[in-house]
């Protein structure tokens, strides 16, 4: 007993130096890590802020596109063709058929001026004729006897412009891609913030590494008297 050695205070100064090392890395993350995630937090919360509004036109007429049919947004046709498609009429005679009944009062000459699109669908044996009016009229007519089969606006072309952007002009189809590309950074950030916490939870000790050397530096002295 009387050998015993009594622990200085360098000693005790040199022990003092992991626990404090050991308590920044458990309770503070990596400052690269920390910038990351408040990085990550600003751009989420701005994102949804400015493009709030065009996520959400974009997200409505989606839907309705979607189910035009079932809302009774664009016409549908029932009916079976009358002939085999080879025997179909040439498209500038559908065309010609289709200006006449869509445009009664006259149109243009010029078939490329009235007509905008043709949608030709042989399962069913017509073609959608859709003219250049402000009403946007599409003619369905028989693929091989010409018949005038149906005489309507098209009612969502005005929602497919309005998904698009093109509605406002053609510069403003941009807005629909710069929304598309903040829908996609608003997801990468959120799942970040998401799963920052747990990675910073499985890189902590667990019971907590300054517990542990407390009670090391606590247990030293006893051991020394011993001896």
């Amino acid at each position: 007993m009387a050998n015993a050695v009594i622990p200085t205070t360098p000693a005790a100064g040199a022990r003092r130096k992991p626990r404090e090392a050991s308590g920044r890395g458990a309770g503070t993350p990596p400052p690269r890590r920390h910038r990351i995630t408040r990085a990550a937090f600003q751009l989420h919360l701005w994102l949804g802020v400015i493009f709030t509004a065009a996520l959400f036109v974009i997200a409505v007429t989606g839907i309705m596109l979607n189910h035009k049919r079932g809302l009774g947004i664009m016409p549908d046709v029932a009916h079976e063709p009358g002939a085999p498609f080879v025997e179909s009429l040439p498209l500038a005679t559908l065309a010609e058929i289709g200006v006449r009944a869509g445009m009664p009062d006259g149109g243009p000459t010029d078939l490329l001026r009235a007509v905008n699109r043709m949608d030709v669908r042989p399962a069913d044996g017509y073609v959608k004729v859709r003219l250049r009016d402000r009403k946007v009229t599409e003619v369905t007519v028989d693929l091989t006897d010409g018949r005038v089969l149906h005489v309507g606006p098209r009612g969502d072309s005005f929602i497919e412009k309005l998904h698009s952007g093109e509605i406002f002009g053609d510069r403003w189809v941009l807005l629909s891609d710069a929304a598309a590309v903040a829908l996609v950074l608003t997801l990468i950030s959120g799942y970040w913030l998401w799963i920052a916490p747990r990675i910073r939870r499985t890189e902590t000790p667990a019971g907590g590494g300054r517990g542990r050397v407390a009670s090391s530096t606590a247990r030293g002295p006893a051991r020394d008297e011993e001896t």
